[in-house]
């Protein structure tokens, strides 16, 4: 959550007129809000007798990465018309596109979306010369690294150590690099939303943090089943890795790698902040060491 303080609603009037919004007094803005708690993201639903928009206070890399990546309009990301610095901070003007997220996935939208993931990837695989543009693989090394100090069991860190040598060996497109099932849209078309962590980064990052978070439980948080999960793996992998020349054991056992590094996330929290009873640490733990087994 942005902890910033959020511009008032006359400096978003005023944000709105500096990026040619003829009645922008007159436009209804209201706040995204956030599935977890309610509370209010730095990004306006923007709707004036003309449009319907996005206003959202860009974070990290995010202008960044729609000018090097989305430049030309995409189907599979929201097209940015504009932006504009506003007391030092840049504000994205973007086109408004209507959908449901994954947190309740079901088989049509998850099609839909893992076809927009996998027509972005096919577009830049390999695109040497943007490896240094938005998050990069050099960059991001440091909190790679980091969160891997916190793990706690020698098992984990051998198995930890190798992901980081796959991590920097794989192949590498673009990849949206915090793509949990709310920062994908999915109506007549999938877009994928929230790019401030995107770049050219190996290729399974992706379509791990999509699927690695998700649980069987009706009632958690990120729901998926066990027969859609296994669907999106075999789909990614028929439908862009196999054409790459990727042997089949070679994706599986990279993506477990990936899966790991996942799980890796709740365990650092846990550990570092004393929240080893938080179900998300157990939950984590239980994966992670089950993958650190078959991995080493």
């Amino acid at each position: 959550m942005d902890e910033k303080p959020k511009p008032s609603y006359e400096q978003l009037v005023e944000i709105l007129s500096m990026l040619g919004v003829n009645d922008a007094e007159q436009a209804d803005i209201r706040a995204f809000t956030a599935d977890e708690d309610g509370s209010e993201y730095a990004v306006w639903h923007v709707k004036t007798a003309e449009r319907e928009c996005v206003l959202k206070r860009a974070k990290a890399y995010e202008l960044e990465a729609y000018r090097c990546f989305f430049a030309e309009k995409k189907p599979y990301a929201p097209e940015l018309f504009c932006s504009v610095c506003y007391e030092g901070e840049n504000y994205l003007f973007l086109e408004y596109c209507p959908g449901e997220t994954l947190r309740r996935c079901e088989r049509t939208r998850l099609v839909k979306a893992l076809d927009a993931l996998i027509a972005m990837q096919d577009e830049f695989w390999e695109r040497e010369e943007l490896y240094c543009e938005a998050v990069t693989v050099e960059n991001s090394l440091a909190g790679i690294e980091r969160r891997g100090t916190y793990l706690g069991s020698e098992q984990l860190d051998r198995v930890y150590a190798d992901f980081i040598k796959v991590y920097k060996r794989t192949p590498r497109t673009l990849c949206h690099g915090d793509l949990l099932p709310f920062n994908l849209l999915v109506g007549d078309r999938a877009v994928l939303i929230d790019w401030e962590c995107g770049g050219m980064l190996p290729y399974p990052a992706s379509l791990a943090r999509l699927i690695a978070h998700c649980r069987e439980d009706e009632a958690a948080f990120f729901h998926m089943t066990d027969e859609d999960r296994a669907f999106a793996i075999e789909y990614y992998y028929k439908n862009l890795i196999k054409k790459r020349g990727i042997p089949l054991e070679e994706y599986r056992r990279t993506l477990d790698y990936f899966l790991f590094y996942e799980y890796c996330e709740w365990i650092m929290l846990g550990n570092r902040y004393d929240m080893r009873e938080d179900d998300r640490y157990i939950y984590s733990m239980e994966k992670a060491e089950k993958l650190a087994e078959k991995l080493l």
